[in-house]
C-alpha cells in the first residue's frame, strides 16, 4: 500500500474512533466509563423517591451523627442513603432549642439550634412561586425554595456536593419566639396582621421585614456541615464586578482560561473541573450570584467545590444567562462522568426527577412548572455547548476522565 494511501486509512481510523468515543459517552453505553455512569445513574434513580414522615429505626446515632459521617473530602453524603429521607424529615419536624439572627452576609436568614445541638440555617420565603425576578440576574432577595430545589438538583446531577435542604413550616410565636435572642426578638414586627422580622444582615432594612401568614412562615433549612470540617472561602475565578460598566476580565478576553490554568489550585487536582461543574449547575438553576466559593480548609486543592448559598436561583424562567457558563466555554473542557450524566437526563429526564425527588419536601411544590420546563431547556443548551466544543478541538481534549492533573496547551 503506498504512503498517500496508508495516510488516507489512518486518518479514516481516526476519524472512526474519535466519532465512537462520542457516540459511546452521549448514549450513555458501550465504554467502562459509560457503563459505570449508567449504574450510578440507576442508583440514583432508585433513590430519588423519598418517604414523607421517616423515622431511623435500626440505629442508636442521632440524624445529626450520621448526616456528619457521611461528609468526606470530594462528598457531603455518599451515593447511597438510605437513611437521608429521615435525616430530612428530621431537619423538617426537630424542635427548635435557640434562634439567633444569621451569620454574616447579605440577606436575610436565622440561625436555629435544633433539638441535639444541630445549627440549620433558616431562610424565609419572601416570594410566592410564580413571581418573576426582573432586572439583573442576580436581582431580588434569597428564595428559599431555591435552595430547596438546588439541593435535589446537586442528588440527581450525581455531585454529592451541596448541604442537606429541607423545607419547613415554623410558628414564629410559639417555637421562635421563646427561644429567640434579645438580638433576634428586637427585629420582630407586626404588619398588617402578620408577624414579621428583618435580622441582621447588610441588606437587612426594618422596611424590608419578612412576614408569616399570620404566624406561620415557610422556609429553607440547611444542615450546618460538621465543625471537623472547617470552610475556607475563595474568589470565584469567573465572579462579577457587580459595578455597572465595569466588566471582569473573563468578561471581554476569551483566553482567559487558559489564564486561570496557571494559578493555584487551578493548575492541577480537581478544582478547576469542579468549577465547570459548578458552572453547569449555576446555569441550570439560573445562579448568576457565586461571586465566592467554599472548600474544605488546607485541602491543597483536593477538595470539592461546596455548592453552598443557592438562593439566588429559579428568579426568571424566561432567563437564559449565558455567561454563566462561561467556565465551559472558555475552557471548553467537561469530566466525562458529568457529560455522561447529563445525556441520561434529556429528552425531559431532568424534570421528571426533579418533580419525583421534590414531591417529598413539606413545602411542595417547591418550584413552578415554568422553572421545570427551563431546566431541560437549558440543559439542551449546555449539551450542545460542549458538542460546539467537541466539534472544535476533539472529544479527547474536552471530555476530561476524573483525575487528578489537568492537560495544559
Amino acid at each position: 500500500m503506498k504512503l498517500k494511501q496508508r495516510m488516507v486509512v489512518l486518518c479514516a481510523v481516526l476519524l472512526l474512533l474519535g466519532l465512537a468515543k462520542i457516540f459511546l459517552l452521549d448514549g450513555g453505553e458501550g465504554s467502562a466509563a459509560s457503563r459505570r455512569d449508567l449504574r450510578a445513574f440507576r442508583k440514583m434513580e432508585a433513590g430519588l423517591t423519598l418517604s414523607r414522615g421517616a423515622r431511623l429505626t435500626h440505629t442508636l446515632q442521632s440524624p445529626w451523627e450520621i448526616a456528619s459521617q457521611w461528609v468526606g473530602p470530594r462528598e457531603v453524603y455518599p451515593e447511597e442513603t438510605p437513611e437521608l429521607a429521615a435525616v430530612l424529615t428530621a431537619l423538617s419536624t426537630a424542635r427548635i432549642e435557640r434562634a439567633d439572627v444569621g451569620y454574616k452576609g447579605t440577606q436575610l436568614k436565622a440561625l436555629l439550634v435544633l433539638e441535639g445541638g444541630q445549627k440549620v440555617v433558616f431562610k424565609p420565603k419572601r416570594y410566592k412561586r410564580d413571581y418573576v425576578i426582573e432586572g439583573e440576574p442576580y436581582a431580588g432577595y434569597d428564595r428559599h425554595n431555591a435552595e430547596v430545589a438546588a439541593f435535589h438538583l446537586d442528588r440527581i446531577l450525581g455531585f454529592r456536593r451541596a448541604p442537606l435542604v429541607v423545607g419547613r413550616y415554623v410558628n414564629l410565636r410559639t417555637e421562635i419566639k421563646p427561644v429567640a435572642t434579645d438580638q433576634l426578638l428586637s427585629t420582630f414586627l407586626t404588619h398588617n396582621n402578620n408577624t414579621c422580622f428583618y435580622g441582621k444582615c447588610y441588606y437587612c432594612r426594618e422596611s424590608e421585614p419578612a412576614c408569616a401568614e399570620g404566624e406561620i412562615m415557610e422556609g429553607s433549612l440547611t444542615l450546618w456541615l460538621p465543625d471537623v470540617w472547617p470552610l475556607q472561602k475563595h474568589r470565584h475565578p469567573w465572579g462579577r464586578t457587580y459595578r455597572e460598566g465595569k466588566l471582569a476580565r473573563w468578561e471581554y478576553d476569551e483566553s482567559y482560561c487558559e489564564a486561570v490554568k496557571k494559578m493555584s489550585p487551578y493548575d492541577a487536582g480537581p478544582r478547576l473541573l469542579d468549577v465547570i461543574d459548578t458552572a453547569i449547575f449555576d446555569y441550570l438553576i439560573g445562579n448568576a450570584d457565586r461571586h465566592h466559593y467554599e472548600s474544605f480548609q488546607d485541602d491543597g486543592g483536593a477538595s470539592m467545590l461546596i455548592l453552598l448559598d443557592n438562593a439566588k436561583s429559579f428568579g426568571n424562567a424566561a432567563l437564559d444567562e449565558r455567561s454563566i457558563l462561561a467556565p465551559l466555554y472558555q475552557c471548553c473542557m467537561v469530566r466525562v462522568s458529568t457529560w455522561n450524566r447529563l445525556n441520561l437526563l434529556r429528552g425531559g429526564a431532568l424534570s421528571s426527577a426533579m418533580r419525583q425527588a421534590l414531591a417529598f419536601d413539606p413545602i411542595h411544590p417547591a418550584l413552578a412548572e415554568p422553572h421545570l420546563a427551563a431546566l431541560d431547556r437549558r440543559l439542551s443548551g449546555v449539551i450542545a455547548t460542549v458538542k460546539q466544543c467537541m466539534e472544535a478541538q476533539g472529544p479527547d481534549n474536552t471530555l476530561i476522565e476524573d483525575r487528578m492533573n489537568l492537560p495544559h496547551p
